[in-house]
């Protein structure tokens, strides 16, 4: 009887360690365009106490990597910039309805908001939303149909609008129309933007987060480009989800969570502060306060009346944005 025991317990060991060995060892993190840099940090440090992981990156504007997900791109978690980017997903049964109650801060774990970034010395003294209106300064930001950076732009450039000109809707969208009338190029993704404005050289302003002008002026040098914050701008969340149809057909759900604790982790919180994104860790803010000087930041509740309000009034087919931006 006892040798029946002992020779059952090994082969339910031996049934065991396939099972073990077929748990997922690599994860798909779909980004935004221009987190690229932020990533790779935020990978490596996660690395470090997760032998034998690996982590993919997948970088596009976030409207067209939702797209892609739904169409067969196996990412287990998102880090993407917009909620309407997530909602799609969860209309599509990629992600949970609740999904914002499964990290902190409504799963955002740092922020940003637009911000400008100027060609050194400032040579057409742009300050503010409305230097973007003149005839002489030529814009550079993204498309905001398929890039959420570009959708932050869009809904910033409207929330100043709305506050200069109480609430006229008529004259927030011809300011908002002649800020598109001086975009002479859109460029599908941040990164993208990013390339036609410092090498490509042109345009005189380049609208992206905060992070991303750092990112930029640290790179570059402050005798090729410096960075303008405005009087006033819109809070921009980065939100994550894990992907629910992917990570439960890979077994990858435990990963996935373990990656994205990680990010509000002290750790992962002091990469995001070195990249430029303001984080809600106490102790972090404190160690990178001189960095960051204050803004005057509203959000999408504020403003407009919550995101699922904008993406029907601003970015369904007939709305504010498509009048606006015509068919380019």
């Amino acid at each position: 009887m006892n040798r029946l025991l002992i020779l059952g317990t090994a082969l339910a060991a031996l049934v065991a360690v396939p099972a073990l060995a077929q748990q997922p060892t690599k994860l798909l993190n779909a980004s935004y365009d221009v987190a690229r840099e932020l990533f790779v940090a935020e990978n490596e440090a996660f690395l470090k106490g997760h032998p034998g992981v690996s982590i993919d990156q997948s970088h596009a504007g976030t409207s067209k990597q939702a797209r892609a997900i739904v169409e067969g791109l196996e990412a287990d978690v998102v880090t993407f910039n917009q909620v309407t980017d997530i909602d799609f997903l969860v209309k599509q049964g990629f992600v949970s309805a609740d999904w914002q109650k499964d990290f902190p801060n409504a799963s955002s774990p740092f922020y940003s908001f637009p911000s400008f970034l100027v060609r050194a010395g400032n040579p057409k003294n742009i300050k503010d939303w409305n230097d973007l209106v003149r005839d002489d300064v030529k814009v550079i930001f993204p498309n905001p149909k398929t890039s959420g950076n570009a959708r932050y732009t869009y809904l910033a450039a409207a929330a100043y609008a709305k506050e200069a000109f109480g609430g006229d809707e008529e004259k927030v969208e011809a300011f908002l129309k002649k800020i598109f009338d001086n975009v002479p190029v859109f460029d599908t993704g941040g990164r993208a933007a990013t390339t036609t404005f410092v090498e490509r050289e042109t345009g005189d302003v380049l609208i992206t987060f905060e992070a991303e002008t750092r990112g930029i002026a640290k790179q570059y040098g402050a005798d090729k480009v410096e960075g303008v914050i405005p009087s006033v701008s819109l809070l921009a969340e980065f939100p994550v989800a894990i992907v629910d149809k992917v990570a439960d057909k890979r077994g990858s759900r435990e990963l996935a969570k373990s990656y994205l604790d990680f990010l509000y982790s002290e750790e992962g919180q002091r990469v995001a502060a070195q990249f430029g994104h303001r984080v809600h860790n106490e102790k972090v803010t404190g160690e990178f306060k001189k960095d960051f000087p204050e803004i005057r930041l509203v959000n999408v509740d504020q403003v407009f009346g919550g995101w699922e309000k904008i993406q029907k009034e601003h970015f369904a087919s007939g709305g504010t944005l498509e009048k606006l931006y015509g068919s380019r």
